[in-house]
């Protein structure tokens, strides 16, 4: 008799992730959709021209898959890393409080000269951080377990 398959038999595994050009920004920029992270995780290492969040991700991946089984939506934290910045700009953001919540609505690349240019992170209640780039290089890598979404609901984004 057969049996129905079980999570622990598939090969899901964390995500890893690198954008270098439009089309892999515009998947990792997907997963990254409704992400969630206080304001003490953005991390600016200058010196190693490296900016990085610790994110509370939305696992899109495996919303159809919860919807489906009926079982909760899942988060996992994740760290989204943009390397090669060389200067970073935020508007509406407020670093003096590191326990203040903000959600990652979208990421997107406006091109300069010679393959530099400038990422741009927009956040809900019209915050932006901008990184000028010497290249487009970034990465998504998950590094917990996914958990139950506290909200248990999946984000909605209503016209």
């Amino acid at each position: 008799m057969a049996e129905d398959a079980k999570f622990e038999d598939g090969a899901e595994k964390p995500l890893q992730l690198k954008a270098e050009d439009a089309d892999d920004l515009a998947i990792l920029a997907a997963l990254v959709q409704d992400a969630v992270f206080p304001a003490g995780e953005i991390s600016w290492q200058k010196s190693q021209h490296r900016f990085a969040i610790l994110l509370n991700r939305f696992r899109w991946e495996d919303s159809d898959n919860a919807q489906m089984r009926k079982r909760p939506f899942e988060r996992v934290q994740s760290v989204l890393l943009i390397n090669d910045v060389v200067n970073v700009q935020s508007q509406g953001v407020d670093r003096a409080d590191n326990d203040l919540i903000m959600s990652l609505l979208s990421i997107s690349f406006s091109a300069g000269k010679d393959g530099t240019g400038r990422v741009i992170l927009t956040l809900a209640g019209d915050g932006v951080i901008g990184l000028d780039v010497e290249c487009l290089d970034l990465v998504l890598k998950d590094v917990t377990r996914p958990y139950i979404a506290p909200s248990k609901a999946m984000p909605k984004h209503p016209e």
